[in-house]
């Protein structure tokens, strides 16, 4: 079979999403307040994090297109089930941290084998496949946060244990229905490996996308990490902080439902990228002037339109200016990318606040996305002609 069956490619989209949002919102607040660790001391291991992610990406990217995708999925489902077991047992100081650096590397690993899958589903409009795979992920944030506060209440043990039984329905899923052929069986009868060079149109836009995704994740990282302590410190609980991200997701699921309509009638995907970006910037804007809590709740609902909008277009645009033997390196790289600017993202707005403040942060993150804005239009201006589209 040439093609991974859609809805499967789905389900096992959102487990894996379900599992890790149990595990990220808690991180912060489980190693200060249960293991006495030091904000610092978590961002190192959150940064720590995002590099295994990184390099999880990048690996599985460059090995999608040449060995079974199958086999490959297996592997980042096996390392991340296998962190999460360990860690019902064990869940102490290092074991937690060392589990949380082998999922960020499993989950990088499994992100970029489904992005990279979807490539292969050609009965679909890509654009169509890209914003189904980012509302099923997103449908299992809205599952996973919403329920990860509860369990976390009973027993830390007890959220490991649906977190791997999550990994072993995913693996079953993965083992009996993601049957796809390595690249080499996909590629031309002669099979010889073709060094592929892109047209160099093509390369400006993929690489623009690639510096917005960190600039966009650096900044948008101020939302997960420094705007709970400024929230907080204008009295605002933290439950309501936490209600932000139910909001979030949620919200994305309902636009990403709007977009799959739209997309019959806006041809140019482009805009997409665009429209995104924009919310984005005017999302720090509406923080400059945040405070209260409505106030914090609209920025939000103008950060999700963006990120709803942008996010799913990038891998699609990607996958259609990219050659059948290289999409899982340029999926692998995209997801690399998005997960430099997460890991820098915290240290940044940290430096920031202390040195300046938060006016400062929002102001310089609002400038900074008006300014991809202009880059992105000035790059796809002058080169979307030349492109070559696969």
């Amino acid at each position: 079979m040439h093609e991974s069956r859609l809805k499967w490619l789905l389900t096992g989209a959102m487990l894996n999403s379900i599992g890790t949002s149990f595990i990220w919102p808690l991180t912060t607040i489980y190693m200060h307040n249960a293991l006495g660790k030091s904000l610092t001391e978590v961002g190192v291991i959150l940064l720590m994090y995002s590099i295994a992610n990184v390099i999880g990406s990048y690996i599985s990217g460059r090995l999608f297109d040449q060995l079974n995708p199958q086999l490959l999925t297996l592997l980042g489902v096996g390392v991340s089930g296998l962190a999460m077991a360990t860690l019902i047992f064990l869940h102490g100081w290092p074991a937690y941290p060392i589990g949380l650096v082998a999922i960020g590397f499993g989950t990088g690993w499994i992100i970029t084998q489904v992005n990279s899958l979807g490539t292969t589903i050609h009965s679909k409009d890509g654009r169509y496949v890209f914003n189904m795979l980012y509302f099923m992920q997103n449908l299992g944030v809205v599952f996973g946060t919403s329920l990860v506060g509860f369990v976390y209440d009973i027993s830390m043990s007890l959220l490991f244990v649906i977190t791997t039984v999550l990994y072993v329905l995913l693996f079953i899923v993965v083992a009996v229905y993601y049957k796809v052929p390595a690249l080499a069986k996909r590629r031309k009868p002669d099979g010889a490996k073709q060094l592929v060079r892109l047209p160099k149109a093509n390369n400006w836009v993929i690489y623009t996308f690639f510096f917005t995704l960190v600039i966009i994740w650096i900044m948008y990282e101020q939302w997960v990490s420094n705007l709970s302590v400024y929230m907080t410190g204008m009295g605002i609980p933290m439950r309501n902080y936490s209600l932000l991200w139910t909001l979030n997701a949620g919200l994305i699921v309902i636009f990403q439902l709007i977009l799959n309509r739209l997309a019959h009638y806006m041809k140019n995907i482009y805009i997409q990228v665009y429209a995104g970006i924009f919310f984005v910037a005017i999302s720090f804007v509406t923080l400059m002037f945040a405070h209260d809590y409505m106030h914090f709740i609209l920025a939000m609902v103008i950060l999700t339109m963006g990120e709803a909008t942008a996010f799913p277009a990038m891998p699609a645009i990607i996958n259609e200016l990219t050659p059948v033997a290289v999409k899982g390196k340029y999926q692998g790289l995209l997801n690399s990318w998005a997960s430099f600017g997460k890991a820098i993202g915290p240290l940044f707005g940290g430096l920031v606040i202390e040195g300046l403040s938060y006016s400062w942060l929002f102001l310089i993150a609002a400038i900074a996305n008006f300014g991809l804005l202009i880059l992105n239009l000035i790059i796809v201006h002058l080169k979307r002609n030349e492109t070559e589209v696969y």
